[in-house]
């Protein structure tokens, strides 16, 4: 407490100390770039409320961010263990597993994403790229196109 408010006669009583949102710290750390700061919010987030699938599945953003694709698809995981039909973390370890080349699963993924897609107006986007993705796997699973290749699914 200030001088000023005990010389007006303020309560000494001390408040009670707000408690901090680390998500909303975390997110805001992620949009200047600092993604080591916004993991450690993360997982301090993480911490508080330990079944929050949003926080893992935006740390796993963050980490795919950071180019450390196997704490982004662990975050993934951890996220569909939570929340199995969590459209976006299908749809982000899809694509992380593509680049590791683990197709069939993949594959798995996109279709989990399209059987229950988002529904705002901005995801027409993801699931046409989804969509054209796993359409893409089929063929090269079928053999009906052997020159495909994997970085096609990128």
């Amino acid at each position: 407490m200030s001088f000023w408010s005990r010389l007006i006669g303020a309560s000494s009583t001390p408040k009670t100390p707000q408690k901090v949102d680390y998500l909303r710290e975390a997110l805001a750390l992620e949009r200047q770039g600092d993604y080591d700061a916004a993991l450690t919010s993360y997982r301090l987030a993480l911490r508080d409320q330990p079944s929050n699938f949003k926080v893992l599945q935006n740390m796993a953003i963050a980490y795919t961010k950071m180019g450390q694709i196997d704490q982004a698809i662990k975050c993934y995981k951890g996220a569909l263990q939570l929340q199995p039909q969590l459209s976006g973390a299908h749809y982000g370890i899809a694509f992380l597993l593509l680049k590791r080349g683990e197709t069939e699963t993949a594959a798995t993924h996109l279709a989990a994403f399209l059987s229950d897609p988002p529904t705002d107006p901005d995801a027409d986007r993801w699931l046409s790229h989804a969509r054209d993705t796993l359409k893409a796997i089929r063929r090269a699973q079928s053999g009906l196109d052997q020159d495909e290749s994997p970085s096609e699914f990128h």
